[in-house]
């Protein structure tokens, strides 16, 4: 089974989502095969590299909040953070393009390295004191810790055309997909989830998912007159049967609708 994440390094509810459903999926009986997939979403799209700016500021001018308020719901966030078993800084930390973030991480993903580096990149994001806005060489050093080649990572970030592609493409299906907030889950494209949302709902979402999978379970009917069988008329590879004769009618072949 594969589940997909569409979040962003910039969004708090992401990294406190990310963790709760690793503890769901933690004690999921068939955790070792599920497949976990992330995926790029730019909750600002188009920013510049080199716009920067704290957190409480960029707050108060996007949703016309006060300070006071900016402040309040930071250390809302610590709190649920902290629950979750995160750290969390409240005050202090930047805001900026994750883009570079989101290219790096579709690089991570070819050599195997994708959740490792998302991990260190939210820490470092919302928990660490050195920014990782418009700073390539606090990327590189990501990187190399996530056990990818910092050269290799570094040519990356050079080259702006280098994943962007990738990224454009999750941003396009997850609007196909009718996302319009992160973080957003999707399982097997069958089922979704969108918000960081308790343990206990991703055990259900998890477990709702897994038993789609499972194989087609027959309702047996009563035998009809003469028939040793399930009772109901049926067309094969080689044709319909017409009752009473074991003769075929000519008429092809029926798939089942699920």
């Amino acid at each position: 089974m594969r589940v997909e994440i569409w979040s962003d390094i910039a969004c708090p509810w992401c990294y406190v989502g990310k963790a709760r459903f690793e503890k769901a999926l933690a004690a999921f009986p068939h955790r070792d095969q599920v497949e976990v997939v992330h995926r790029s979403f730019e909750l600002d799209p188009g920013r510049a590299k080199d716009d920067v700016q704290p957190v409480i500021a960029m707050l108060t001018r996007k949703y016309g909040m006060s300070e006071a308020q900016a402040e309040a719901g930071e250390d809302n966030l610590g709190t649920q953070a902290a629950a979750a078993g995160l750290p969390y800084r409240t005050r202090g930390r930047d805001h900026g393009s994750t883009f570079d973030m989101h290219r790096l991480l579709h690089f991570a993903r070819e050599r195997g390295r994708q959740a490792e580096l998302l991990d260190l990149l939210y820490r470092a994001n919302f928990a660490e004191e050195r920014s990782v806005f418009d700073d390539d060489g606090r990327l590189v050093e990501l990187a190399g810790a996530a056990g990818l080649d910092a050269d290799a990572a570094r040519e990356v970030l050079a080259d702006p055309a280098a994943y962007a592609d990738e990224v454009r493409a999750d941003e396009r299906e997850a609007a196909r997909l009718g996302a319009n907030g992160v973080p957003f889950f999707v399982l097997d494209r069958a089922y979704g989830v969108s918000g960081a949302q308790p343990a206990e709902v991703f055990t259900q979402a998890l477990t709702q998912a897994w038993q789609a999978r499972a194989p087609l379970a027959m309702v047996q009917g009563a035998p009809a007159a003469g028939d040793g069988g399930d009772g109901g008329d049926a067309c094969g590879p080689d044709g319909c049967a017409v009752p009473g004769t074991g003769e075929h009618d000519g008429r092809g072949t029926a798939g089942a609708a699920q």
